[in-house]
């Protein structure tokens, strides 16, 4: 393990990529090596929980994320907690992308979400509103969800009631269509805790009000800063704005404010530079990763994790990432890096997967590879079949 020692107790650890990449999967329970993990994940909700947030547009994608990280979980546990047991949150989470969220840690999540600063405008001029338009779009929001399920537009019906004929202009630019104006806070009600998703309606999405109030903000920030370093760590301030869609210079602030306190402190890397851990919370495995892992379109590990350089090396770069965007294909992790992607296709209990990996696999590669696809239609609830593709090495393969 790299630890401090007593007679270098005043310099920072060094930490290598290699341990760091290897204690993020293991605290998601994605690392290969069940013995270098705890006991897996009794439910959903902790799944979720540690990796703060699985991104849910796909919602199969994110049944898959949770599954991946629980012990013998399944689709149907995943959906039950989340429509059922109400354990967990469908709602507007990081970057204002739709997630699921445990319910527990939801005061926690608005309250750290709405503290953080919003950008310039990106809104041309007369499609704008303003502050107090915005809070009374947000209220009218929460007032007409309560104790309701209403679709998108039973919602506008709703809003433009409470606010205003100005709140329907068709000035927003939608798929296809123009949406009215008070569309561009939808996320920020979620932000707010007046609004998350409730179940679909044939195959409209509904939405309610979560009776949720945010914890104070400055609070609620520097635990999900402590949280985030604690499953991403070691991150950099700009790691953090970037996850979080936030000012690099206000994250700057927000760390050197918990590095003042003692909340957190300073690592080394001489391969990347000085960045954060939790304070005191400085082990980290000496061994490497080995062995296979496959993860959905949007997994929370392949998005969080930094340098994504390290985690996509060489053609991986390429092949993995549209446009330097993690999450734009499912990933085929080798040794704990990206090696290939992968996709599948379903018809009725039949999973088709088909791999390609980046470089030919071994026999051993080969038969981890069949286990991990087995477990990918043990969550799905489906039978699998596995086709290794040819190997790609470009994004055009």
């Amino acid at each position: 393990m790299t630890t401090r020692s007593p007679a270098t107790a005043s310099a920072p650890v060094t930490v290598a990529w290699a341990g760091a990449n290897a204690r993020r999967l293991a605290r998601q329970h994605l690392h290969p090596n069940a013995a270098a993990t705890a006991p897996p994940f009794s439910g959903p909700g902790e799944a979720v929980a540690a990796m703060l947030g699985a991104h849910a547009q796909v919602l199969s994608a994110a049944e898959l994320s949770v599954g991946l990280r629980g012990d013998g979980l399944t689709r149907t546990d995943v959906r039950t907690a989340l429509w059922t047991d109400r354990t967990l949150v469908k709602t507007f989470g990081p970057r204002g992308t739709v997630h699921l969220l445990p319910a527990a840690d939801l005061p926690l999540w608005t309250g750290a979400l709405s503290a953080v600063p919003t950008g310039p405008n990106p809104f041309p001029k007369d499609a704008r509103m303003t502050p107090d338009q915005v809070e009374a779009v947000v209220a009218a929001v929460g007032d007409a969800l309560t104790g309701a399920e209403l679709t998108i537009d039973e919602l506008s019906d709703e809003v433009v009631a409470r606010t205003g004929p100005w709140a329907g202009d068709l000035v927003m630019p939608g798929f296809q269509a123009m949406w009215p104006r008070w569309r561009q806070v939808l996320h920020l009600a979620g932000h707010r805790g007046a609004l998350a998703y409730a179940p679909n309606r044939g195959r409209k999405a509904t939405y309610t009000n979560p009776g949720c109030t945010p914890l104070p903000g400055p609070g609620a920030l520097a635990a999900l800063i402590e949280r985030y370093l604690h499953a991403y760590g070691p991150a950099t301030p700009a790691h953090f704005a970037r996850w979080l869609a936030a000012p690099k210079r206000w994250a700057t602030e927000r760390f050197a404010a918990l590095a003042a306190s003692g909340t957190i402190e300073e690592v080394a890397s001489a391969e990347d530079g000085p960045a954060w851990v939790v304070a005191g919370d400085t082990d980290f495995p000496d061994a490497p990763v080995r062995g296979v892992r496959l993860l959905p379109y949007f997994d929370a590990f392949a998005i969080a994790s930094w340098p994504r350089e390290r985690l996509f090396p060489g053609a991986a770069w390429e092949r993995a990432l549209g446009g330097g965007q993690a999450g734009n294909f499912p990933v085929l992790l080798v040794d704990g890096v990206v090696a290939g992607v992968w996709h599948q296709r379903r018809s009725g209990r039949r999973i088709a997967v088909t791999v390609e990996p980046l470089k030919p696999l071994s026999g051993a590669r080969l038969r981890d590879l069949a286990e991990q696809v087995e477990r990918v239609a043990a969550i799905m609830e489906g039978t699998a079949e596995l086709t290794v593709g040819p190997v790609t090495v470009g994004p055009h393969a």
